[in-house]
């Protein structure tokens, strides 16, 4: 397997090897595909931070994501540098060292860490001795952690690479990345040495720079200001992996108003979760912000993220370092005020998709049953989740309901003949629908299911190749159902599945079900000079097809030429981008409840709605109105169609943008009880921003928003003087205006009061 470290590539004489960890029989995987966008939630959580005991503070570190924890090595606590390994368990919230063997590499700083298959690599760095000031030094060494069995095993590289620290590093189509840095003189373009192959770059290439972050997205690498000798920028820099080439993203074209990039800064992170980058830290101009700045890939824009009222925010930072789980960032460490260093760790959390996961889990308000297999097995399920992800999906359920009314008729026709035409008959409410599908079996098809609510699997790791097959299972219902982000997650894991044990099992399978693409990576496998003579002698290659044999000796004899494909690869759609098309039409034909706005009916989907809001959740789990239609209102007032709309968007795919004097009607907490707060903590951000007392102060009232109407007592309290003269003041109720007399009562001092009461 080459390496193709930044602008340049390295030969290695030894291929790392790519297992998982199949140690923890009883624990639960998640693989998430950070491709398309997921909607959060802005809250900001303190954790437990690391005991001085388990490890010390540190900066200059580094932190990557594996499974269900994060490990942090190396660093600085202000007197040494270290090179001890920690774990933080995301789950139990709890600290550990990490069990290690072998030499581990020197203490450092300012290197970089990555995670490839079953093990995080090591590259560069500061070494030495800070406290003396003696044997500093940058280095060019790579070192492999195996989190499976702990063991520390540095790489003997064919050539040398410009030793360098504070650069940037990256994994992208098995093949590290590394980019600029600082040498101790200057700071670095990309240059080969020996066996370092230099890839030719083109475009507009970043100013050589230092401490900086990098992150993938979008087949994309994103490089966003850092040092670059005296000078610090705040430029955002993309490289196409695939054309090598560099473009400065401007920011000229953004609209007027819009926000801008964050300011200039070193020493921060950054990292993506699907179309977007999040900025957070560094030393910006001698200050340390803690604000949270999220790009947006698609639409080349900047927003600052507000957190919801009840965050635990980070303080200012820099050198800290930071991780994506799931659907949550972490970030460890740093330097904060006054050179202290810090032990803390923050999460910054997102629920959307835990919403509709939910739903699933709960198997509340079902519509549909699908029938499994030969056996039939039931799997139940919700047509509004399962029309807007899957097309074919989608016309086997369309299908099944035109059935379903052509004997709903028969039998109505049936029961009048034998009523002899009564009228007054009661009808039957219809029983859920059955879809029959033959070439699915229970347990791959629930593993289908999942990722349809939640845009991730789950699978039980039990060290078994049955494990690999069961994903082998789901992936050929990806192929047939045409589910290319599932199709995407299931190579991801298989690929990084195989091993010495099990990939005999694997490629037989694959051969099997006819999935070529997993068997030659199998084969490519197996033929390894590392892998071959062990796989041969093994009882399962004796039991092995004669066919297969074959193709095993010849592909050995004679491997195939490498074929690269420049077609890009179908990514397919996500969670957020269906129900956002669902909403605009997409699932007009399945609604099943009428919401009334001022007597006007909005079709929508109780499922989605149930999911979201426990308001409607309540409702449709104890009294449905018969006639399938609620009317929508928020204390004495109707919004309007805008922000009723805006609600929609937000129930349906998360998006929180709408105007100002829209943002008002989400705001009362115990209307639609929406499972987090993330709503009402924009609007009540949107109108503090936008308030006016012409209008807001009424709306606030009558909607009982109190929080927002405080507000807009302190402004005209301190405001009065102005306020005093509007029109509109006059305007205003009469309980209203006794509030604002109550405020300005308030407000006024006793020595105001002699003050005042002496000159009259």
């Amino acid at each position: 397997m080459p390496w193709f470290p930044g602008a340049m590539s390295c030969k290695s004489k030894v291929a790392p090897s790519v297992d998982f960890d199949h140690s923890c029989s009883d624990s639960v995987e998640y693989l998430t595909l950070n491709f398309e966008p997921f909607e959060t939630v802005h809250r900001w959580r303190r954790l437990p931070p690391c005991d001085e005991f388990v490890g010390a503070r540190r900066s200059k570190h580094t932190v990557v994501a594996y499974r269900e924890a994060i490990y942090v090595f190396g660093g600085d606590n202000g007197k040494n540098m270290l090179n001890d390994l920690l774990r933080f368990d995301v789950k139990d919230c709890s600290w550990c060292r990490a069990f290690t063997t072998g030499t581990p590499p020197a203490p450092r700083y300012h290197h970089s860490a990555v995670v490839y298959g079953s093990s995080m690599f090591v590259f560069g760095g500061y070494t030495g001795d800070i406290y003396s000031n003696s044997n500093l030094k940058n280095k060019n060494d790579l070192f492999e952690y195996k989190f499976a069995t702990g063991q520390w095993t540095e790489w003997k590289v064919e050539g040398r690479l410009v030793a360098r620290s504070a650069h940037g590093a990256t994994v992208y189509n098995d093949k590290l990345w590394i980019f600029a840095g600082y040498d101790g003189n200057a700071s670095l373009q990309d240059r080969e040495q020996a066996c370092w192959e230099e890839i030719e770059q083109s475009g507009e290439i970043p100013p050589s720079c230092c401490n900086f972050p990098v992150a993938v997205c979008r087949d994309k690498m994103f490089v966003f200001s850092g040092q670059s000798g005296a000078k610090i920028t705040n430029n955002l820099f993309q490289f196409e992996f695939k054309g090598h080439i560099w473009t400065r993203i401007p920011t000229e074209h953004l609209l007027r108003g819009s926000p801008p990039p964050p300011q200039r800064r070193y020493g921060h992170t950054m990292v993506a979760f699907d179309r977007h980058l999040y900025v957070f830290g560094g030393a910006a101009d001698n200050t340390l912000p803690n604000e949270l700045h999220c790009y947006d890939v698609d639409s080349q824009t900047w927003e600052v993220i507000h957190p919801s009222s009840d965050s635990e925010m980070p303080s200012g930072r820099l050198f800290h370092a930071a991780a994506v789980i799931h659907d949550a960032m972490y970030i460890f460490g740093g330097t904060v005020d006054n050179n202290v260093r810090s032990g803390e760790m923050y999460r910054f959390q997102c629920t959307l998709h835990e919403d509709y996961g939910k739903l699933w889990e709960n198997r509340q308000f079902c519509d549909v049953e699908f029938l499994l297999g030969e056996r039939e097995e039931k799997v139940l399920g919700h047509i509004a989740i399962v029309t807007a992800r899957c097309k074919w999906l989608r016309k086997k359920i369309l299908q099944a309901r035109d059935r379903q009314k052509q004997k709903s008729k028969q039998e109505s026709s049936e029961d009048r003949e034998e009523s002899g035409n009564q009228k007054d008959r009661p009808s039957r409410a219809l029983p859920l629908l059955e879809v029959s599908i033959r070439e699915a079996d229970a347990q791959p098809f629930e593993v289908l299911m999942q990722f349809l609510y939640t845009d991730k699997i789950q699978y039980p790791r039990r060290g078994h190749v049955q494990d690999v097959l069961l994903i082998m299972d789901v992936y050929k219902l990806a192929l047939s159902f045409k589910l290319s982000r599932l199709e995407q997650l299931c190579v991801q894991y298989i690929e990084a599945s195989v091993d010495l044990q099990n990939v005999l099992s694997v490629c037989e399978n694959a051969d099997k079900l006819q999935l070529d693409q997993l068997k030659e990576h199998c084969l490519n496998f197996v033929v390894k000079e590392s892998h071959f003579n062990q796989v041969i002698m093994t009882k399962e290659f004796e039991l092995l097809s004669t066919p297969l044999i074959v193709e095993i000796v010849r592909r050995k004899q004679q491997p195939p030429p490498r074929v690269y494909s420049d077609q890009p690869v179908d990514i397919g759609t996500s969670l957020v981008q269906d129900m956002k098309a669902y909403l605009e039409g997409a699932g007009h034909e399945f609604c099943d409840i009428i919401l009334l706005l001022d007597g006007h009916p909005r079709p929508a989907h109780k499922a989605i709605l149930a999911a979201r809001s426990s308001y409607f959740e309540a409702m449709f789990r104890s009294f449905m109105p018969e006639d399938g239609q609620v009317n929508i209102s928020i204390g004495e007032m109707v919004p309007s169609t805008q922000a009723f709309e805006s609600m929609l968007r937000y129930i349906y795919y998360g998006d929180v943008n709408m105007p100002p004097e829209d943002s008002l009607y989400p705001l009362p907490p115990y209307y639609y009880g929406f499972s987090n707060n993330r709503l009402q903590a924009y609007c009540k951000q949107n109108l503090e921003m936008n308030v006016t007392v012409e209008n807001i102060l009424e709306a606030a009232d009558k909607t009982q928003a109190l929080d927002m109407k405080k507000h807009c007592l302190h402004i005209i309290v301190h405001q009065f003087t102005k306020v005093s003269k509007l029109p509109n003041l006059r305007l205003l109720s009469q309980p209203l205006l006794l509030d604002i007399i109550d405020s300005l009562a308030s407000h006024i001092s006793d020595k105001q009061c002699t003050e005042t009461s002496s000159d009259i």
